[in-house]
């Protein structure tokens, strides 16, 4: 059987292009690490884009004001950016005032509370004579200082380490005002941009592909849309019902601990306990007892959340079981940290609707 001249040819190329990949993957590999790494202020930019272009369409759609028209997207833009940055501010001088103030009030506290510790176990003989009688001749405070000296050290000469960290800081500072500057661009060009995508798509993909790329693009945007809507809604709440809670049981911090905890409460799932334990830690501080009464709160309040507010907010916009959701947070967690925990779930849903639509479902 004779094949046709074009099939060799194009499995001959095949051949070599998959030799040249095996051969050349770790040069490649470094390539396109190396570009990924240059382009991670563009990704910021866009992430930034999106997350703003939310509140900008919402506010453009219910534009009121005849004759002003050339100014909407001006001014809904100035005002998106404008609450975005609102909110990350009241966020940090909530948080970080108190914060300092906690941590600073327990190093101070740690040795009292080793003493005690030590004294309970040797009233309830819970340890041996000889690392009891270590532990009581212990000097607490001298220890606390050589193990902050010993982290300190550990981090290398205070040049050095000061000349890491402003290299550092000044890194995420360039990469933020080119992300923003390049969102900028992006909303107000979106349009335009997106039209130009669509011709280009067009005219290189067979119209199948188009279709299917296209109805790709549009799940995406609608599960990422309405996961974002939702959980920022859903932590907003919390953060107000928890600042509420504790203002009742006079319970100290209330308005750090409200925040912190709808600040963690944006990551699925992992969030409200890292919340908790972190509003456990600084009324350790202040007292055990109010540390217990807000974790008995604080759990209560999840019970209400996760069967009541959460399910009506974010379950319902997103439409993601609460297995998947579980599923995705784990895996999204294990491969890319805190922002594969953000992610997994609405890439989840992604696959989840995909996967309803070629059952036949209605998308949810």
């Amino acid at each position: 059987m004779d094949l046709p001249w074009k099939v060799c040819f194009r499995a001959g190329v095949s051949v070599f292009l998959l030799y040249l990949c095996i051969r050349c993957w770790p040069g490649a590999a470094s390539l396109v690490g190396l570009v990924l790494h240059a382009a991670v202020p563009l990704f910021v930019g866009c992430g930034i884009a999106y997350v703003v272009n939310i509140p900008m369409r919402c506010w453009e759609r219910h534009w009121r004001w005849r004759g002003l028209e050339v100014l909407r997207r001006p001014l809904c833009m100035l005002g998106a950016y404008l609450a975005l940055a609102g909110a990350v501010g009241l966020l940090v001088c909530l948080v970080l005032p108190e914060l300092s103030a906690c941590v600073q009030v327990l190093l101070g506290e740690l040795p009292g509370l080793f003493r005690q510790v030590t004294a309970a176990a040797h009233r309830d003989g819970l340890l041996p004579p000889a690392v009891m009688e270590a532990l009581t001749q212990a000097d607490w405070d001298a220890l606390l200082n050589q193990v902050l000296q010993v982290l300190t050290s550990g981090l290398g000469g205070a040049a050095e380490t000061l000349a890491e960290l402003v290299s550092s800081l000044l890194s995420w500072v360039g990469a933020g005002v080119i992300g923003l500057v390049f969102s900028v661009y992006l909303l107000a060009n979106q349009e335009a941009l997106l039209q130009q995508g669509a011709h280009l798509a067009r005219r290189f993909l067979k119209p199948t592909w188009w279709d299917r790329l296209h109805a790709l693009a549009q799940t995406t945007h609608r599960c990422f849309r309405s996961y974002i809507t939702g959980q920022c809604t859903e932590a907003v709440i919390l953060g107000l019902l928890c600042t509420g809670g504790m203002l009742l049981l006079r319970l100290p911090y209330a308005g750090m601990i409200g925040a912190l905890t709808g600040f963690a409460a944006l990551i699925p799932v992992a969030g409200a306990y890292i919340g908790g334990g972190l509003g456990a830690v600084m009324l350790l501080t202040v007292s055990p007892t109010k540390a217990l009464l807000f974790l008995l709160f604080l759990f209560l309040l999840q019970q209400v959340e996760g069967n009541l507010i959460y399910p009506k907010v974010v379950g319902a916009s997103v439409g993601l079981p609460g297995l998947w959701v579980l599923v995705a947070v784990t895996i999204g967690g294990g491969v890319l940290g805190v922002a594969g925990m953000l992610l997994g779930v609405p890439l989840a849903a992604v696959v989840y609707q995909l996967v309803n639509e070629a059952q036949g479902k209605q998308p949810s």
